[in-house]
């Protein structure tokens, strides 16, 4: 009979990272990567159908961002637990950390948690993706390596009820060294529509990584959001790589260059 994994075993497997020696500039992270949920947290009270949605996930960004990292020859961190558990991508003081109603959808498995469930989930999965992308970072810059952080997201067409036109959206707060080349690039692609700070933006929330391990620490850093039904397979997900590894690769950051393209929420 196997026995249960340990607490320090659980830690070390939420996270993946790859190619850490990569030669590229770019430190590429994927926070919502995995749809998996331990054992012991059962399916928190979903049926097995809730757990292939994005609430779960970001369907197709683990492979876009993977064929990224081999393309650029980049490090790759990715978180291996679904947000479901809790969300890396969220600040610990923030409500929907551990969501009990995700988007529509009620989360029985996390209504009610104790201080000490709490704490649990942090340590299984948040902490150890966090720690691992603050000490590539640290070894990166001790070696005196340029670093550039770019998160890889997906996204749903259609948002309660509304839908959503944008193919991919760059995220960015005041300061656009990458997303600006990013977004005229992509902006010269036929047939393209191009979110600025849409889906989201930095007010809603949803650039905790990037402020936590790129700001912070006045490195150059964009977030990527991708619609899902453009990656849904495997041919979307070739394509949509291709074409941003070719984009990234072409970026010289250069001077601070700041734009007033944000998005007000």
């Amino acid at each position: 009979m196997g026995t249960a994994p340990s607490a320090v075993h659980e830690a070390s497997a939420s996270v993946r990272v790859s190619r850490r020696q990569g030669a590229s500039p770019y430190l590429l992270v994927c926070d919502h990567a995995s749809n998996f949920i331990p054992a012991r947290f059962g399916t928190l009270g979903l049926d097995e159908a809730d757990l292939t949605r994005h609430i779960a996930w970001d369907p197709g960004a683990l492979p876009v961002i993977r064929r990224m990292a081999d393309a650029l020859d980049a490090t790759l961190v990715e978180s291996c637990v679904s947000r479901l558990v809790i969300d890396c991508n969220r600040p610990l003081d923030a409500p929907d950390l551990i969501s009990p109603v995700s988007e529509a959808t009620e989360v029985p498995g996390n209504a009610d948690l104790s201080e000490a469930d709490r704490q649990e989930r942090i340590a299984l999965s948040w902490r150890p993706f966090h720690d691992a992308i603050a000490d590539v970072v640290a070894e990166r810059l001790a070696e005196g390596r340029e670093t550039r952080l770019v998160s890889v997201h997906s996204f749903t067409p259609v948002y309660k009820g509304v839908d959503r036109p944008w193919h991919i959206g760059i995220i960015h707060d005041d300061d656009d060294r990458l997303a600006g080349p990013m977004i005229g690039a992509l902006r010269g692609v036929v047939g393209l529509e191009v979110g600025v700070n849409e889906p989201y933006s930095p007010a809603d929330r949803v650039y905790f990584t990037l402020e936590r391990h790129g700001r912070a620490r006045g490195l150059a850093c964009a977030m990527i959001e991708i619609r899902n039904d453009e990656i849904g397979d495997e041919s979307g997900q070739r394509r949509w790589a291709e074409l941003l590894s070719a984009i990234l690769a072409g970026v010289n950051p250069g001077q601070p260059n700041f734009a007033n393209t944000t998005r007000s929420a």
